[in-house]
């Protein structure tokens, strides 16, 4: 017999085998799940949740005043003048606030659609992480560590549970805005997992997926034959070599050969109604309605089995003005990210499915002046918000609070234990999903991590 015969024969017995452990592995639950699916709405920079959701009019009692000295002593904040001998002083939001929906939760002025899916939303407020820079607290949140090369909670969710879907990835991450989150690539990465479980990345401009057509002057049959021929090689290396990532190279060659068929149907919204893409504010190829573009593309991608769908938009870092910057970043997410909520809801499809907003932190209730005549928020890590929406939780409720003015929170609520929640509501125990590396058994939730049960329905 011929043997590279032979050894095709041996890798498709294996490969079916592998293949339906990746995308249909569902050994992982521990518990009936609530959720199928996630979408993350990521505001890269640190929204102020003191101008969005946490209305403190004790705030603006004291605003220009300098802080309290009993609210400065023994906490952990980040504030320009570290060095100076005066304190900082209070700003309160020039915002208006109003009470929305029969849970009567706040939103400001600035973000008036989200206001409108009130009653469909938990709340978190007095959230706490653990570093005040940047780069690491946006790897905490989507790692559970300050360190690089930790995997991220998307290739956690798809390692524990595999894919719905055969023909597109199980984790995809979207991006929008001028340019990409700090620390890139390594909020999706895979870590110590095998790399097949890293997030794929959709372009942010033109054409989320490039070359989606059969190469030029080549059959779509020869290239099921190239397809072939090289996985055949791979097999050959791996049975000589025996490098498991062997395995990920297979099944990104396969996966992209089989989005030529499924890629061009998931991106044409030409199949949305033109209500929904007003619903929603799309305009496919303008860089401006990017963040609405991937809100829609999410959608899509959960309808067609994808588990874990990421959203980046950055630009939240207003430490020297929280008027024109702020007001920019919340025109291009209000409508869009309440449209996502409503469309899921109307689809059937946000009982299975989790939406989480928010950031790797907040904003201090202390002004910052880096510019005369502009005045800004500087980093906070005690107490800020974010909210979720889907299967599984209690919507239109308020879970924790922070003191009245916003720096302090009533009831902690850890990033590990936000984290531990996602999964419990997957159907996971996040003590339980486990990978051994290195001699230890690592875990998103580190040694840590409560499940949020007050937020459970």
């Amino acid at each position: 017999m011929n043997p590279l015969l032979q050894t095709r024969r041996h890798f498709f017995r294996a490969s079916s085998l592998s293949l339906a452990a990746t995308y249909l592995n569902a050994a992982t639950r521990h518990h009936e799940a609530k959720i199928d699916h996630v979408i993350y709405l990521f505001q890269a920079g640190g929204p102020s949740q003191l101008e969005l959701f946490d209305y403190k009019p004790e705030l603006v009692k004291y605003d220009g005043k300098a802080a309290p000295e009993e609210l400065l002593k023994g906490k952990r904040f980040a504030f320009m003048d570290t060095f100076s001998k005066e304190p900082p002083k209070m700003l309160g939001s020039r915002r208006q606030f109003k009470q929305s929906g029969n849970s009567g939760m706040y939103f400001s002025e600035l973000i008036p659609n989200i206001a409108t899916v009130a009653d469909d939303l938990t709340m978190f407020h007095g959230v706490s992480t653990e570093n005040f820079n940047h780069g690491p607290a946006k790897l905490f949140m989507n790692t559970g560590s300050v360190r690089a090369g930790r995997p991220s909670i998307g290739s956690w969710v798809t390692y524990g549970l595999g894919s719905e879907s055969k023909d597109l990835p199980g984790f995809v991450v979207l991006q929008s805005g001028p340019r990409g989150p700090r620390s890139g690539a390594q909020l999706w990465s895979s870590g110590f997992l095998p790399t097949s479980y890293q997030g794929v990345p959709f372009r942010s401009t033109g054409d989320p997926i490039l070359n989606l057509s059969t190469p030029k002057n080549v059959t779509a049959e020869q290239q099921r034959q190239t397809i072939e021929a090289l996985r055949d090689l791979n097999a050959l290396e791996k049975t000589h070599t025996g490098d498991t990532e062997i395995d990920t190279r297979i099944s990104q060659y396969e996966m992209a050969f089989r989005m030529q068929t499924s890629g061009p149907e998931l991106i044409n919204f030409g199949q949305e109604s033109p209500e929904t893409m007003a619903m929603y504010g799309a305009k496919p190829g303008m860089p401006e309605h990017a963040f609405a573009n991937n809100c829609l593309l999410a959608r899509r991608l959960v309808e067609r089995g994808v588990r874990f769908v990421q959203l980046y938009h950055t630009d939240w870092d207003h430490h020297d003005d929280l008027t024109k910057p702020l007001e920019q970043v919340t025109r291009e997410i209000d409508q869009a990210s309440a449209a996502l909520i409503k469309d899921l809801k109307q689809r059937g499809l946000l009982d299975r499915t989790l939406v989480i907003w928010g950031g790797e932190f907040g904003r201090t209730p202390m002004g910052e002046v880096r510019e005369k005549g502009k005045i800004g928020r500087n980093h906070h890590i005690d107490a800020y918000s974010i909210f979720m929406a889907g299967g599984g939780l209690k919507p239109g409720t308020i879970i924790g609070g922070t003191d009245e003015l916003g720096f302090t929170p009533s009831n902690k609520i850890h990033v590990h234990d936000i984290q531990a929640t996602l999964l419990h509501l997957l159907g996971i125990d996040h003590k339980k999903l486990t990978y051994r590396y290195q001699g230890r058994d690592f875990r998103l939730t580190d040694v840590a991590g409560e499940v949020v049960h007050k937020a459970l329905a």
